[in-house]
C-alpha cells in the first residue's frame, strides 16, 4: 500500500505529523467544554400564564384556546398539551426534532405577542425554552430565621448580580422571597366622601408611573436629552400622586390611602435544612466547562460570604460539577482498568509488539478529542462511554497490522519488507472492517427524536476514534513495527503464542474438523441457538431509560384539592422532620408553593400552586446496592402522612414524561372524561406493581361564585366593570404602575381595599362598589355570593380536552410488564362512542425512540451489507460474513438475561453497535480464505487454514473489546451497562460460534476466486 510504503520510507515526515495531532489531542482535551450531560436545545416551549382568581373554564375559554389556536397554525408543530388549574395555565408546544430550536422560539414570541392585545390583563405570561443549558449548576441559600425577608431579599438581589456578572455564568435568579411592593390600601369611606371613583384612582396612579423619554433638543453644537416626569422613584412621590385637581384644593393619594413598602401574599416559600432562606441559583453559558465555571462562582461566593451581616449564613447545597467530576472520575478509573485489560490480552503478541500496539491508543485518543473539540461536541458521560467502547475497538486494527507483521517476521522478512509487504496484504480487509464498524454508528449519529439527539456524541466518538485508529494502523504502526520488532522471538513466537497455539490445535482444530464434516447439524444446533435466545426476549422485558443514579432526589407534595399554602407547608415539614432523622442525607431544600429550581435537564418545574411543594434531598453519596433500599423505606415513612400525597422519585435519564405508567383519556365533557378517569385510577391501583397514582381529577373544586344581579347594578348606576374590579382589588389588588428604586428593579405599585392579613371571604362581606357619581354601595346589595363546584383541572391534547391517569413502578417491577398487565385490563373500562384511551407515558415515548432505532438499524444493516459486497463483489461471501450477525444478537439476548438488565434503549444501541463489530472479524477469516484458495489451496484446505491463522487476532481483537467494555458493565449504570453487556455477550457467543459456523457456511456457499496472477 502506498500510504504505508510512505509512511515507513519518510519516517521524519510521519513522526512529525503525528507529533502534531498529539499536540493538537492535548490542547483540545485542555480546552474542550465539559459537562454532565450533551448541551441540546429542544425545540420545545412551554407558555405559563398566571391570571389570579380565574378558574379553569374561564382560563380555557379566555386564555388556552386562543394561545393554542394561535400557535397551531404554526409550521411542524408535532403536538400540543396543556395543563390548566385555577389562576395558572400551562401550554406546552412541542415541534418536530429535527427543526431549530432558536428559529422555532423566535415564532412562538411572535405569535404571542402577537395576541397579547386580545388576551385578559395577565399577571404573567412567559415563555420557557425545553434546554439543557436551562439546568442550574449550583444551587445556594441564604438562610436566616431571625432578620426581615426584606434584608434577605436585597441580599439575594446582591449575589443574583454578582453571580451573573462572572464570566460564563448564563443567568442568575433568586427564588422564595415573597415579591417586595408599594402597597396601596384605599379607603373605600374617605373615596365615597369625596365622591372619587376607583377608576379615576387607578389612572392617576397608572399615569404617574410612565416613564416617557422627551427625546433630544438641540443647541448651537449641543444634544441635550429631554427628561420630563419619569415615574415614580420615592414613597412620597406615590403619596403624593394627585387624583383630583381643580375647585383649589388637591386631593392626592395619601389623602384616601395607606401608601407603605409592604409584600406580596406568600406564594413560595423556601428553606434550607428546615430554615427560612431565599435560594439563588446559576447556570451556565454555552461552551463553557462546568467545573471552570463553578470554581469562579464559588469564588465570589467566598467573597460575598465575608460580607454578610450577623444573623445571616450562605449554605452551598447543590453543585452539579460535582456529579460531573464523579461521573467522569469514574469513567476514568474504568479507563485505566480498561487499557490494563487490553494489555493483558495482548501479550501473546509479545512485549514488542504489544507496546507497539499500545502506542496507537493515545494517539487516536488523541485525535479523537481534536474532532470532537472541532466539530462542536462536548466531553460529557456519553463521550467519555463512546471513548470507553472504542477503547476495546481501536486496537483491533492495529493487532490485525501487528500481528501480521510479526508472521512475516517470522517467516524471515527484515523489518521495512514484513512491515510493507504485511501491511499490504492485509489493508483492504482492515479497511472493509473498519467501515463495517463505522457504518454502523453512523446511523446513530442520525437517530431522530430527543432521545437521537441526546446520545449523538457517544456515536460520534466511537467514529472519531475509529476512524483515526485506522489512520494510525496504517501510518505510525507499520513505522513502529519496522523499528521495534526484532527477530529474538523465533519461528514460534513467544511463550505466550506458542502456549494459545497449542490451545488452537487442541481445541479448535478437532472442532472445526468435526463441524466441516458434519455441517448441517452444525448450523441446525446454531439456527436452534439462536431461535431459543431470541425466544427470550419478552423474558427480558422491555424499558426506556434507566435511573439517573446520581445522589439526589426529590420529594413531590400534593395536598388535597383547594387545600391553603399552609396546609401544604406543614406536610413539607412532616417530610423534613424525616429526612432530617436519616443517615446519609447531606442537605434539603424545601420550595411550598413552587417546585425547587430546576436542576435536571427533564424535569420541569411545577409552579404558582399553593397545594404543591417540592423537596430537593442531596446525599452524601449513591450506592448502587444501598440507596435504592433506603429510597424504599423512606416511601414507606412517607406514604403515612394523612393529609396530603408525599412522593418520593429518583431522577431519571432520557425525555421527559408524565409517569412510567400513563393513559389519557380524550374527549369533550368534562364530565364524561372525569367518569372514565375514576375507573381509569381504580384499574392502575389494582395492578399489582403501582405506586403513586394520580388521577388529577379526582377530587372537585370548591370555589366562591360572585353571582351578579345585573338590573340592580343598572337601577343604582353601577358598572359591571366597576364591580369586577373592585371584588379584586378586595380580594388579589390590582397592579396599577411600578417604582423603580434607584438603579434596583421595578417594583409594583399593588392598590387594593385596606384589610389584615391574607384575604378571606369574609373581605367580601366589606366590599363597596362606586356608582358613576361617587356612591357607594354594599356588594351584598348587587350581587349574592355562594359557594360552587369548580372543575380542579383541565387537560387539553392536541386542542381536545383530556384526563391522563398516571402511576410510578414499584422497585423490582418491570415497568413494561406492569404496563401491559393494565392495558390487558383496559377492555373492562367501557368507553362511550367519541372518546379514547391512548396509552402514553414510556410507552408512547418508546414508540417514537424505539421507531427511530428500527430505521438506524435497517440503515446499518444494508450499509454493511453494502461495503461487504463492494469488498468480495459476491452475495455469497457477504452473506457468509453476515451469518455471524443472528450469533452475536443471541448472545447479546442471553447477556441481559443473566445480569437481570432489560431491552432498554442503550441496549439496543449496543446490538446496533455489536453488527458492525462482530462482521469486523468475520471479514477477516473470509478475506483469508479467499486469498489461500486464490493461491492455489484447496477449499477444505484453505477453511481450516484461514481458521487457524486468523484465530489468533480474531480472539485478540474480540478480548481486547470485551476488556474495554468489562468495567463499564460491571459498573451497574442504568445507562450503559446495557449496552456493554450486550456488545460482551454478543463478542463472546460469536468469537466462540461463529468461528465454527462461518467455515461451514463457507463450505456450504463456496464463492468463485480468481486464481492469483
Amino acid at each position: 500500500m502506498k500510504l504505508t510504503q510512505f509512511a515507513v520510507k519518510h519516517w521524519q515526515f510521519t513522526v512529525v505529523l503525528f507529533t502534531m495531532l498529539a499536540a493538537l489531542g492535548l490542547t483540545s482535551l485542555a480546552t474542550i467544554p465539559r459537562g454532565e450531560d450533551p448541551p441540546i436545545d429542544f425545540p420545545t416551549f412551554t407558555v405559563v400564564a398566571v391570571f389570579p382568581g380565574a378558574n379553569a373554564g374561564d382560563l380555557e375559554r379566555l386564555v388556552v384556546k386562543q394561545i393554542e389556536d394561535t400557535l397551531h397554525r404554526l409550521d411542524d408543530v408535532k403536538n400540543i398539551n396543556s395543563r390548566i388549574r385555577a389562576g395558572v395555565a400551562r401550554i406546552e408546544i412541542e415541534f418536530e426534532p429535527n427543526q431549530d430550536a432558536d428559529k422555532k422560539y423566535d415564532d412562538v414570541v411572535r405569535e404571542l405577542n402577537a395576541l397579547r392585545s386580545v388576551l385578559p390583563d395577565l399577571v404573567r405570561l412567559q415563555i420557557y425554552k425545553a434546554s439543557t443549558l436551562d439546568v442550574n449548576i449550583v444551587q445556594v441559600a441564604l438562610v436566616s430565621d431571625l432578620v426581615p425577608y426584606r434584608l434577605l431579599d436585597s441580599l439575594a438581589e446582591q449575589l443574583e448580580d454578582r453571580l451573573s456578572a462572572q464570566p460564563g455564568v448564563r443567568t442568575a435568579e433568586r427564588w422564595g422571597a415573597p415579591e417586595r411592593q408599594v402597597g396601596v390600601a384605599l379607603d373605600l369611606g374617605r373615596l365615597a366622601e369625596l365622591g372619587l371613583p376607583l377608576g379615576q384612582v387607578l389612572g392617576a396612579i397608572g399615569g404617574e408611573s410612565v416613564d416617557v423619554p422627551g427625546g433630544d433638543a438641540e443647541a448651537g453644537l449641543k444634544s441635550f436629552s429631554v427628561r420630563s416626569s419619569g415615574g415614580y422613584e420615592t414613597l412620597e412621590q406615590v403619596r403624593g400622586t394627585v387624583v383630583r385637581g381643580g375647585s383649589g384644593r388637591l386631593v392626592r393619594l395619601g389623602d384616601v390611602a395607606q401608601v407603605e413598602w409592604s409584600y406580596g401574599d406568600s406564594t413560595y416559600r423556601a428553606r434550607f435544612n428546615g430554615h427560612r432562606a431565599v435560594l439563588v441559583t446559576a447556570t451556565q453559558r454555552s461552551g463553557t466547562t462546568v467545573q471552570t465555571v463553578r470554581n469562579r462562582v464559588y469564588a465570589e461566593l467566598e467573597r460575598f460570604e465575608r460580607e454578610l451581616p450577623r444573623g445571616v449564613t450562605l449554605a452551598r447545597g447543590f453543585d452539579q460539577a460535582a456529579n460531573v467530576s464523579h461521573r467522569l472520575a469514574r469513567l476514568g478509573e474504568d479507563f485505566l482498568i480498561a487499557l490494563g485489560l487490553v494489555l493483558l490480552t495482548l501479550l501473546p503478541l509479545g512485549p514488542r509488539a504489544a507496546a507497539v500496539v499500545m502506542i496507537s491508543i493515545p494517539l487516536s485518543l488523541a485525535m479523537a478529542v481534536t474532532g470532537l473539540a472541532w466539530t462542536g461536541f462536548t466531553l460529557n458521560q456519553l463521550t467519555i462511554v463512546g471513548m470507553v467502547i472504542a477503547l476495546g475497538l481501536l486496537v483491533d486494527d492495529s493487532i490485525v497490522v501487528v500481528e501480521n507483521i510479526t508472521r512475516f517476521r517470522r517467516e524471515g522478512y527484515s523489518r521495512v519488507d514484513a512491515a510493507i509487504r504485511a501491511t499490504g496484504q492485509i489493508w483492504v480487509a482492515v479497511l472493509g472492517a473498519t467501515a463495517t464498524l463505522v457504518f454502523a454508528f453512523v446511523p446513530l449519529v442520525f437517530l431522530p427524536g430527543g432521545p437521537g439527539r441526546y446520545i449523538r456524541s457517544l456515536p460520534v466518538a466511537v467514529i472519531s476514534t475509529v476512524l483515526a485508529s485506522l489512520i494510525v494502523s496504517l501510518t505510525i504502526i507499520p513505522w513502529l513495527s519496522s523499528l521495534l520488532l526484532g527477530k529474538d522471538e523465533g519461528p514460534g513466537g513467544n511463550r505466550f503464542l506458542r502456549a494459545f497455539e497449542r490451545a488452537i490445535h487442541g481445541t479448535y482444530a478437532p472442532l472445526l474438523d468435526w463441524a466441516l464434516r458434519r455441517p448441517a447439524r452444525t448450523l441446525a444446533l446454531g439456527a436452534a441457538f439462536v431461535v431459543a435466545s431470541l425466544a427470550l426476549v419478552p423474558v427480558v422485558g422491555f424499558s426506556l431509560f434507566p435511573k439517573a443514579e446520581t445522589p439526589q432526589f426529590r420529594v413531590d407534595i400534593t395536598a388535597p384539592e383547594g387545600a391553603s399554602i399552609a396546609v401544604t407547608d406543614s406536610a413539607a415539614r412532616f417530610a423534613e422532620r424525616v429526612l432530617g432523622r436519616t443517615a446519609g442525607v447531606k442537605a434539603i431544600y424545601t420550595s411550598v408553593g413552587h417546585d425547587n429550581p430546576r436542576v435536571y435537564y427533564n424535569v420541569a418545574s411545577r409552579t404558582d400552586d399553593a397545594r404543591i411543594g417540592q423537596l430537593f434531598v442531596l446525599l452524601h453519596r449513591y450506592e448502587p446496592g444501598r440507596t435504592p433500599r433506603l429510597l424504599d423505606s423512606l416511601r414507606a415513612e412517607l406514604a403515612g402522612y394523612p393529609g396530603a400525597e408525599i412522593a418520593l422519585r429518583e431522577f431519571e435519564n432520557g425525555p421527559p414524561i408524565d409517569a412510567p405508567i400513563a393513559l389519557r383519556i380524550e374527549g369533550a365533557s368534562l364530565d364524561t372524561l372525569h367518569d372514565i378517569a375514576a375507573r381509569v385510577e381504580r384499574l392502575l391501583k389494582t395492578t399489582p406493581g403501582t405506586q403513586y397514582v394520580t388521577n388529577p381529577v379526582r377530587v372537585a373544586r370548591t370555589d366562591l361564585r360572585v353571582a351578579i344581579d345585573r338590573a340592580k347594578a343598572g337601577l343604582l348606576g353601577i358598572p359591571m366593570l366597576e364591580i369586577d374590579r373592585t371584588v379584586r382589588l378586595g380580594i388579589a389588588g390590582l397592579e396599577a404602575g411600578s417604582l423603580r428604586e434607584g438603579e434596583g428593579d421595578a417594583r409594583p405599585v399593588v392598590v387594593r381595599l385596606a384589610r389584615a392579613g391574607r384575604a378571606s371571604p369574609a373581605d367580601l362581606e366589606r366590599v363597596y362598589v362606586s356608582s358613576t357619581t361617587g356612591r357607594l354601595a354594599p356588594l351584598a346589595q348587587v350581587a349574592e355570593v355562594r359557594f360552587e363546584r369548580a372543575v380542579a383541572e383541565i387537560q387539553r391534547h392536541n386542542r381536545t380536552r383530556s384526563v391522563t391517569v398516571t402511576a410510578n413502578v414499584q422497585t423490582g417491577y418491570n415497568t413494561d410488564r406492569v404496563t401491559r398487565q393494565a392495558l390487558g385490563r383496559l377492555g373492562s373500562v367501557a368507553v362511550p362512542l367519541g372518546y379514547r384511551i391512548v396509552p402514553a407515558g414510556e410507552i408512547e415515548s418508546r414508540q417514537e425512540s424505539f421507531g427511530g432505532i428500527g430505521g438506524a438499524i435497517i440503515v446499518a444493516t444494508f450499509a454493511i451489507l453494502a461495503i461487504l459486497v463492494l469488498e468480495f463483489r459476491t452475495f455469497r461471501s457477504t452473506l457468509i460474513v453476515a451469518s455471524v450477525i443472528p450469533l452475536g444478537v443471541a448472545g447479546g439476548v442471553l447477556a441481559l438475561l443473566l445480569v437481570g438488565q432489560t431491552l432498554s434503549f442503550a441496549a439496543t444501541i449496543g446490538f446496533v453497535a455489536l453488527i458492525g463489530i462482530e462482521i469486523k472479524t468475520s471479514i477477516l477469516l473470509v478475506d483469508l480464505t479467499n486469498r489461500l484458495r486464490a493461491e492455489g489451496m484447496d477449499l477444505e484446505a484453505a477453511i481450516r487454514k484461514a481458521g487457524e491463522v486468523r484465530f489468533l487476532p480474531i480472539v485478540l481483537t474480540s478480548l481486547t473489546a470485551i476488556g474495554g467494555l468489562l468495567p463499564i458493565a460491571l459498573q451497574g449504570s442504568g445507562l450503559y451497562s446495557p449496552l456493554a453487556w450486550v456488545i460482551i455477550g454478543g463478542l463472546v457467543s460469536s468469537t466462540l460460534l461463529a468461528r465454527i459456523v462461518t467455515p461451514v457456511m463457507y463450505k456450504l456457499l463456496a464463492p468463485l476466486v480468481e486464481a492469483a496472477a
